[in-house]
């Protein structure tokens, strides 16, 4: 089959980002200090996620030495409900490979999947937190506020999810999204706050080119409001594919380091995972590879119309369905058709449609980088009307290894 040739396309996001991460850190926590309430030489728990956020080393890092500059003693906790297998061991490779090791933190990471109950929601959800962080003299979160990928709400991803889901563990996090995510975080949040030690939260907001807009230092009593405020702000920075109707996506990878949901639906369209009006409508999505990060977490596969034998084998399925019944979404597990290789994986699609060289097509890296991407020639009109978008008009041939 003659492969049609792709445009490389250039989206041009906004750039303004943090340049000095650690001072910026500094500056967040300038307003903690030791006193009555903090006093040198206590512990205090530093929970960390599972999520690719840009920096998250440096970041970490820089908390971990304003915390000791206070004259505390941190150490790390994984906050990642049931990723990893839900197992202790599982979150802390998650961690190490996301650069959160001893040695380069500077403080030790204890990682168990030990929880206490501190109640019940009237809904009935029973909150369950980390043992280590009700322990500890303190507790420090940490996130990156973005739209969630499975509901919409005044609150979603953020600090709030951090305490509510990402500290309960496994079983925490099941009961959470059992009784509903969007119903769960901000109460459940609450009460925690009012039996937890948490000393802050620092909320994250990246842009669209993969740095850092902005950080913000939270008090227990403004976890709700910060988060509410930086979701406007960090859905405004949100990366998008800037045409709705596609015949085919063309994604090189998906994976849990790069959404939650493995591709993030906030691109690709709700409707391919709750129904609805089909906006965007990408009417088949080819994914070719997972991530190494992810560790066979294919959480969001069931999106997926086509893939390659390549990510079937590369699939555990044991974390995967950890991970998608904990979350109560057991068609994200689906499998999709899995075909030989990529080429015989885009060849199949061309075969779907009608006229293939007059196809609207998009090849993207993942669901988080967006900034440069390919289209095919049916595509360019529109492109080149829109502002930002930089069309490059030489034609590339789509060309195949023997992986």
């Amino acid at each position: 089959m003659n492969l049609p040739p792709l445009y490389r396309i250039q989206q041009q996001f906004e750039s303004d980002s943090i340049q000095d991460l650690p001072e910026a850190v500094r500056q967040q926590f300038d307003c903690l200090r030791a006193g009555e309430e903090v006093q040198a030489g206590q512990s205090v728990a530093v929970a960390v996620g599972s999520r690719g956020i840009h920096h998250l080393e440096t970041i970490v890092a820089s908390v971990i030495s304003q915390l000791k500059v206070i004259g505390l003693k941190p150490f790390i906790i994984p906050a990642m409900g049931s990723h990893g297998g839900a197992t202790a061991e599982g979150q802390a490779t998650l961690l190490h490979d996301l650069g959160i090791t001893e040695a380069a933190m500077g403080a030790p990471i204890i990682s168990n999947m030990e929880v206490v109950s501190l109640g019940c929601l009237d809904s009935g959800a029973e909150i369950l937190f980390s043992r280590d962080a009700l322990e500890s003299d303190h507790l420090v979160v940490i996130n990156r506020v973005k739209p969630h990928t499975s509901f919409r709400g005044e609150v979603e991803s953020g600090l709030c999810k951090m305490l509510a889901i990402g500290c309960g563990r496994q079983p925490g996090a099941s009961n959470m999204h059992r009784f509903g995510l969007g119903h769960s975080i901000v109460p459940a949040a609450m009460k925690i706050l009012e039996k937890a030690p948490v000393l802050c939260g620092l909320a994250i907001v990246e842009n669209a080119s993969g740095g850092i807009d902005c950080l913000r230092l939270a008090h227990p009593h403004e976890f709700v409001a910060t988060d509410s405020g930086l979701l406007k702000t960090a859905r405004a920075l949100l990366p998008r594919i800037p045409i709705d109707d596609l015949d085919v996506l063309l994604v090189d990878e998906m994976g849990k380091d790069i959404s939650g949901a493995g591709l993030d639906p906030n691109v690709t369209g709700f409707w391919r995972q709750d129904g609805g009006p089909r906006t965007p409508d990408y009417r088949a999505i080819v994914v070719l590879d997972i991530t190494k990060p992810s560790h066979g977490n294919a959480t969001g596969i069931g999106s997926v119309d086509l893939t390659t034998r390549r990510v079937i084998d590369a699939i555990d399925l044991e974390a995967t369905y950890t991970n998608c019944l904990t979350a109560n979404v057991p068609r994200a597990a689906r499998l999709p058709v899995a075909l030989e290789n990529d080429r015989v994986a885009l060849e199949t699609v061309l075969n779907q449609v009608p006229i293939p060289d007059q196809i609207r097509m998009m090849r993207i890296v993942n669901t988080l980088d967006l900034g440069t991407f390919w289209a095919t020639k049916a595509l360019l009109p529109e492109l080149r009307e829109q502002t930002g978008i930089l069309v490059d008009e030489t034609p590339l041939s789509l060309e195949f290894d023997a992986m």
